[in-house]
């Protein structure tokens, strides 16, 4: 390997002490929390699209909402006011169009802006960062640290799925992620094929106006149903401060939320049994076990939640129905099962999944060597084994995103306070290469989507310093107590270049 030539001068500033990728829950709530944690350091947020949302703003299907109360997808700082818990993406984007505004946040975002590269300068302690407008003009950026609040899967292209015959197909074939504007289903038959969140909030949402909606599962998935309006939150709001109202609700649902998920692995058959009962009640007559009894656990896979049961009042009302089979291959006029039954269709949805990335598809490297998140170490849930000044987010898959969002953002400004206050550039979370850390797997959860991205995600371990840990309970009070100054985050000054201005080869060695 040849030495590696720093891309800045020594001596020169950042252009921002952070910068943050995207404007979405992740990146406004990054933001807002340097607002008030760390108000004499300047920030940007580098968002791809022309507006804020993220998520909220990409997915335009029918019905598309969150699949978490947002009491708990909501921001710690900023009350959830709307009386409908479980919430539309027009209601979040409100939401967080608000906050943005009210905050004076929409004024630091540029837009227009996707991340190509990122690489760590040891010499200055800046991160150099490569845009791209949509035009394809680009630009350089440099900062301090690096906060990535770009998600986990890929904007451009989701998980498709091979279905045999998809061309001979006449109707209309669209994956969620990029619903046509406009487009009119009227009468039309439809086939969503999949049982995950995204199918289950299409389904009753295309129910009333389709002629009839067919659910599509190769295998059934675990439905919660509770209602869209938190009466005790509503409650709540007539008689006390909205701040404080929305603080009790807020303990109340992630309580209850750990409690359920705590209770499915300790007596998985008593949550069944639970879970069933409540299914069969709204469907009556029309409950079919096979439909609705999955192979697992509740919570080995994300579990559903059913809002006010819309999923089941349309089966009952016979505007939708759920049959569970496997795909042999798709015809001019539907789709052909193993079983021999034929769906016809004039509209067939591929709610097949997402594909994960790491850091939005950024190519990162610290000092010109690639940064592979597989062979990293999660530190504290925020940041990486011996990568230095970075962080991002990657949300609970037990409980809500934005409850990790929250606490990783205090973190980081914390962070921030204590390299500023030890007059230091660089903080790293240092593992040696003969570690005795064993590797826990976390994601123990059997959802598609993860067990096709294994092989991207980084490790974790048993100590909770090494570990995305899934617990927001334990984990939100041992972020607060536990000390910056751990033994392992390490604090340093930027690196001294060789005398010929490159970085020394056992330099590069020892930044990895």
């Amino acid at each position: 390997m040849g030495a590696y030539q720093p891309s800045i001068a020594a001596g020169a500033k950042p252009d921002v002490d952070v910068l943050i990728v995207g404007a979405g829950i992740s990146g406004i709530g990054m933001a807002a929390h340097m607002q008030m944690l760390c108000p004499d350091r300047s920030y940007a947020i580098v968002e791809r699209r022309d507006k804020i949302g993220g998520t909220w703003d990409l997915f335009r299907y029918p019905g598309v909402r969150s699949d978490s109360d947002m009491h708990t997808l909501g921001f710690v700082f900023e009350p959830w006011r709307h009386e409908k818990s479980i919430a539309d993406g027009p209601s979040i984007l409100e939401y967080l169009n608000r906050i943005a505004d009210e905050r004076d946040i929409r004024r630091h975002i540029c837009f227009d802006s996707k991340v190509l590269s990122a690489d760590f300068d040891s010499t200055t302690a800046q991160w150099v960062v490569l845009l791209e407008s949509g035009d394809g003009e680009h630009r350089r950026m440099t900062a301090r640290w690096l906060y990535l609040g770009s998600g986990y899967y890929d904007y451009d292209k989701p998980y498709e799925a091979t279905f045999a015959g998809r061309e001979d197909f006449t109707g209309k074939v669209i994956h969620p992620q990029f619903w046509p504007d406009n487009f009119d289903y009227t009468g039309k038959r439809v086939v969503v094929i999949g049982s995950g969140a995204t199918a289950v909030t299409i389904v009753p949402s295309m129910a009333d106006k389709a002629a009839h909606v067919t659910m599509l599962q190769r295998t059934p998935t675990w439905y919660g149903i509770r209602p869209a309006k938190d009466g005790i939150a509503n409650f709540l709001r007539k008689f006390l401060p909205a701040e404080l109202a929305y603080r009790i609700t807020r303990f109340k649902n992630v309580r209850l939320q750990n409690l359920v998920f705590k209770k499915a692995r300790t007596q998985p058959e008593k949550v069944k049994q639970f879970l069933t009962k409540r299914i069969k009640a709204a469907l009556g007559d029309k409950y079919d076990e096979k439909a609705f009894t999955p192979p697992y656990n509740p919570w080995d896979q994300r579990l559903c939640l059913v809002p006010d049961a819309d999923l089941f009042e349309a089966i009952r009302a016979g505007k939708a129905s759920v049959v569970t089979d496997h795909i042999d291959r798709f015809d001019a006029t539907g789709i052909r099962l193993k079983s021999g039954q034929h769906l016809d269709a004039d509209v067939i949805v591929t709610a097949t999944g997402l594909k994960m990335v790491m850091a939005g598809k950024i190519a990162l490297s610290v000092d010109g060597v690639p940064v592979d998140f597989a062979d990293r170490y999660y530190y504290k849930g925020a940041m990486f084994s011996n990568v230095p000044n970075m962080a991002a987010v990657f949300g609970y898959l037990n409980a809500s995103w934005t409850l990790r969002a929250d606490i990783n953002a205090r973190y980081v400004c914390d962070v921030l306070n204590a390299m500023k206050a030890k007059g230091m550039e660089v903080a790293v979370p240092k593992l040696a290469p003969n570690h005795q850390l064993d590797e826990d797997n976390i994601y123990d959860f059997s959802s598609g989507y993860i067990e096709r991205a294994r092989h991207l995600l980084p490790k974790s371990a048993s100590d909770m310093r090494w570990r995305l840990n899934q617990d927001y309970v334990r984990d939100r009070t041992w972020m607060r107590d536990d000390p910056i100054e751990d033994g392992v985050l390490q604090f340093d000054h930027a690196r001294p270049a060789a005398p010929n201005g490159l970085l020394h080869e056992g330099e590069m060695e020892a930044a990895e």
